[in-house]
């Protein structure tokens, strides 16, 4: 499967494996769904990065993971659609007519910088939160909150936590030499790179963990203050 690298292949069938064993046929679909749409946009959008690795895998799918072994189908729910949100919303972004701006400040940034977002790229990644959360909402078990409303919100904060984060937390490199700017510790430039912003440990990978585990909890609240 081009989308994976041989690790990433590993983390996705492990992820589906305990998707299904804790929720069945549903989670799977879900997960599927997540899984296929974010690859096809990333197609879509011309996007030749370098193939998922196990670590990007277990960055998107690792909350719902743990969330399906403990059972819980909203914090699961909650989790992929915050993932698909973020997807959609940088695959989507790609097509945008305009820069993006930072979410913080409003300022110009190049395109794929962390933290920043365009018109476009919002609305398709509420698009995809629901897209998640109606698939959800129809797959959940007879009685199960949160519903579709929930769930989109949840996808919503999410994406929005990872922009935040992207902007404010996530580490940021420049080269002493030219001043080139990077989001990973390990480029190196003319010289070894330097850190100009941000926690040092915190990446990507982790910033889409956290959003998800955002997506996740708010999910969580919403379960708790919907009626029975």
């Amino acid at each position: 499967m081009r989308w994976l690298t041989p690790g990433g292949l590993v983390a996705a069938c492990a992820v589906g494996v305990g998707v299904t064993w804790g929720f069945g046929w549903p989670g799977l679909t879900l997960l599927a769904a997540f899984f296929l749409t974010g690859s096809i946009l990333t197609q879509m959008a011309e996007r030749r990065g370098p193939n998922r690795s196990a670590r990007q895998v277990l960055a998107n799918g690792g909350v719902a993971l743990v969330a399906a072994l403990l059972g819980s189908w909203p914090a699961a729910a909650g989790a992929i659609a915050a993932a698909a949100a973020d997807t959609w919303a940088t695959e989507i972004g790609a097509f945008s007519p305009f820069p993006p701006r930072l979410i913080t400040s409003g300022r110009r940034v190049t395109r794929g910088a962390s933290g920043g977002i365009t018109v476009l790229g919002t609305l398709g990644g509420v698009a995809g939160a629901a897209l998640m959360a109606g698939l959800a909402a129809a797959l959940s078990p007879r009685g199960t909150a949160p519903g579709f409303a929930s769930l989109t919100g949840a996808g919503v904060a999410g994406m929005l936590a990872d922009s935040v984060l992207g902007a404010t937390l996530q580490g940021k490199y420049e080269c002493p030499a030219c001043d080139a700017r990077f989001e990973r510790g390990r480029t190196v430039c003319h010289e070894p790179v330097r850190l100009a912003s941000g926690w040092r440990w915190l990446d990507n990978d982790g910033v889409n963990l956290a959003a998800t585990l955002v997506g996740a909890a708010v999910a969580v609240l919403g379960s708790h203050g919907s009626p029975p």
